[in-house]
């Protein structure tokens, strides 16, 4: 297996190609959603290029501010997988919320609602895995749960474009909590 080229996407490295790489978060690329009008998404470190992305496990590092949700309540075909790096956050799982800090660990096996929301008075920062399959599909449930942290989709649906009618896409640049994060 060859190595990788990386190649500045803009905010930071992602492969070029297919291949092993090593890269350091702060250097790799992200993906903001910040400022929206809806409530954002927080900020990513996918580790992954559109030319490039894995097809057997996705692997996000994502960083939340206090209140901010990471996308909407849901629930995946696959089992997904989540390490509280730093900080804390709010997990709404199956229509209850626990809090979360440093080194919890959250196993999410497929078909578990669920959504986190930032906490506490600084950026939370989470590890992220999911399972990847050609077969993958999602429902976005309607929960007045997750409806209070601005995390809810307003119909159920299981279309991904549906539920986030309205929201922002993400851009490739860094959070302008940049230098606030463990690695900076």
């Amino acid at each position: 297996m060859p190595e990788a080229r990386l190649e500045d996407s803009g905010s930071g490295l992602a492969p070029a190609a297919d291949g092993w790489f090593v890269v350091n978060v702060r250097d790799a690329a992200w993906l903001t959603s910040e400022n929206g009008e809806k409530k954002p998404s927080g900020s990513e470190c996918s580790f992954e290029s559109r030319e490039s992305e894995f097809p057997q496990l996705g692997v996000r590092l994502h960083v939340l501010e206090p209140g901010e949700p990471n996308g909407l309540y849901h629930a995946e075909s696959e089992q997904e997988a989540f390490l509280v790096l730093s900080g804390e956050c709010r997990l709404l799982v199956e229509g209850e919320e626990r809090l979360l800090g440093p080194w919890d660990f959250f196993h999410s096996p497929a078909g578990t609602e669920h959504i986190f929301v930032g906490a506490g008075d600084g950026p939370c920062v989470i590890f992220m895995v999911g399972a990847r399959s050609g077969d993958w599909h999602v429902l976005y449930p309607v929960s007045e749960l997750a409806a209070r942290y601005g995390a809810s989709a307003e119909k159920e649906t299981s279309d991904p474009r549906q539920a986030y009618v309205g929201f922002e896409p993400s851009r490739r640049e860094r959070p302008s909590y940049w230098g606030r994060l463990p690695w900076t």
